[in-house]
C-alpha cells in the first residue's frame, strides 16, 4: 500500500466510512492473523486477539492521525494485544512449542523429492521460530515475515531501531542454531536406535 493512497483510506476510516473499514480488512487479515499465530504459537489465542484487533481499529479509527501509518499501526496493536494477554496469563516462554502450519507452502508443480525436502525445511523452520523466545520471534516476524524495515519494527516494539538490529541478529544467529538443532535431531535418534 503506498502512502497516497493509505493516507486517503485512513481519512476515510477517520470518517466512519465501512468502506474504508473493509478496504483495510482484506489488506491485513491474513498478515496480521499469521503474525498472530506465530507469536503467540496458538490458533485460539491469535482468534481472540484477532478479534479485538479489528474491534480496536474500529473504535479507535475516528482517533487515528492524518499521517498514520496502517501497516505499522494494526502490527503494533497486535503485538501489544499479545504482550498484555502475557502479562495477564503470565505466559511462559519455556512451554512446548505448538507445530503450525502456515509457512508458506512448497511451489505448485514441485516434484515428489521437492516437496518432501519442501515440507522437512518448513518443518524445520516453524519448530525454529517457536522455539525462540518472543522478544526475538515478533522481531523475526515483523523483519523477515512480514517485511518492515528495522526503523518500522522499532516503532511497532517501541524500542530504539538499534536494539531492534541488535535483536534481529541475535534472532537469525538463534534461528540458525535451532534449525540446525532440529535438522540433528532425527539423525541422532536414528544413529542412538542402531547403536
Amino acid at each position: 500500500m503506498t502512502h497516497e493512497p493509505e493516507a486517503a483510506l485512513v481519512e476515510r476510516l477517520r470518517a466512519g466510512e465501512h468502506a474504508a473499514f473493509d478496504e483495510v480488512y482484506d489488506v491485513y487479515r491474513a498478515r496480521l492473523y499469521t503474525f498472530l499465530v506465530r507469536l503467540s504459537r496458538s490458533r485460539h489465542v491469535a482468534d481472540d486477539l484477532s478479534e479485538e484487533l479489528w474491534l480496536r481499529l474500529v473504535t479507535h479509527a475516528g482517533r487515528l492521525r492524518p499521517d498514520t501509518r496502517l501497516g505499522a499501526w494494526l502490527f503494533a496493536v497486535a503485538r501489544n494485544l499479545y504482550v498484555s494477554y502475557c502479562r495477564a496469563r503470565a505466559c511462559d516462554d519455556s512451554l512446548e512449542p505448538a507445530m503450525l502450519g502456515v509457512w508458506p507452502n512448497a511451489p505448485p508443480q514441485a516434484t515428489p523429492f521437492e516437496a518432501a525436502a519442501a515440507s522437512e525445511l518448513q518443518r524445520r523452520i516453524d519448530q525454529a521460530i517457536a522455539a525462540l523466545p518472543a522478544r526475538y520471534r515478533e522481531v523475526l516476524l515483523l523483519v523477515a515475515v512480514e517485511g518492515f524495515s528495522p526503523a518500522e519494527a522499532a516503532a511497532v516494539c517501541e524500542i530504539t531501531p538499534e536494539a531492534i538490529r541488535q535483536r534481529l541478529s541475535r534472532a537469525r544467529a538463534m534461528l540458525a542454531q535451532e534449525i540446525d538443532r532440529v535438522g540433528d535431531a532425527p539423525a541422532a535418534a536414528w544413529r542412538e536406535a542402531r547403536s
